[in-house]
């Protein structure tokens, strides 16, 4: 058997695709990048070869991410402008290092990072003890994926007030997520997974989205001690010129009512408290 091989995308194509995804006419993308509809023609059909810098411009015009600009990058013959770096990387130590003191901060407040990917990549002490404030002990596998946890039946569904409703505003956020990114296989495997998991692939036409009359629309959670009640607020790193760090999302779970923030503070207090005692000779 005669192995195949991936098709090999030309610039001109990648253009093209990400210029109908994004919804513009040739001639609206010339006149946004400023160069002629006759010349964008051209690159789009192979009959000119653009310069690393006009790969970049037309990449910002078209408002793609670094990872996308990387790859518009590869598909003219260049190398990457832009690196991707693990966390774990020594030239990231300083990076690695500030997010801890950012997540730190919260203290009570649960707060977590997350990849491209809905993949939990730092969290504090608040956000690992969520899961157990709830009583439960959802399998690694769904832990450590944002979107698993929220979806599977094994992760946090069982303890969310209302969840029909909470999973149709976030199942709306993964596939705005898709509108923006609409060739990241990963992202589109995610949501594939999300619609396997019963009850989910009904949501968006079972559910009704919230009103613009609610000013928020909270998470909320049975734990033992009573149902909290959970907004969350989303933070990108400013200005970032790595793959790795722009992809990453800082998410906190404020509490949206004093009780909340009370069940908080006293399972924080506790968790300091133990660690105190074992840390004690």
């Amino acid at each position: 058997m005669v192995p195949t091989s991936t098709p090999v995308i030309t610039f001109g194509e990648e253009l093209r695709r990400w210029r109908e995804a994004r919804r513009y006419s040739q001639l609206a993308l010339a006149a946004e990048a400023e160069v002629s509809q006759r010349h964008l023609s051209f690159l789009e059909n192979g009959k000119s070869k653009p310069s690393r810098e006009m790969v970049l411009h037309l990449g910002r015009c078209l408002d793609l991410s670094l990872r996308d600009q990387n790859a518009l990058l590869a598909a003219s013959g260049f190398s990457p402008e832009y690196t991707e770096r693990g966390l774990d990387d020594p030239d990231l130590d300083e990076v690695r290092h500030t997010l801890d003191v950012v997540l730190a901060a919260h203290g009570h407040i649960p707060a977590y990072i997350i990849d491209r990917g809905w993949d939990l990549v730092m969290a504090n002490n608040a956000a690992m003890g969520m899961a157990a404030l709830a009583g439960l002990d959802p399998p690694l596998e769904v832990a450590l994926n944002v979107m698993r946890t929220c979806f599977h039946p094994d992760g946090i569904r069982a303890r969310v007030v209302d969840w029909e409703r909470f999973a149709t505003t976030l199942i709306h956020r993964l596939e705005r997520e898709i509108i923006d990114r609409p060739f990241d296989d990963r992202l589109a495997s995610l949501l594939a997974e999300a619609r396997t998991y019963p009850g989910v692939a009904e949501l968006p036409g079972r559910s009704p989205l919230p009103s613009g009359n609610e000013l928020m629309v909270p998470m909320q959670v049975e734990t033992p001690a009573g149902t909290l009640r959970l907004i969350s607020m989303i933070a990108t790193i400013g200005e970032p010129f790595d793959v790795t760090l722009s992809e990453l999302r800082i998410e906190t779970l404020l509490p949206a009512d004093r009780f909340t923030e009370s069940v908080l503070r006293d399972a924080h207090d506790r968790q300091a408290d133990e660690l105190t005692e074992v840390q004690t000779p």
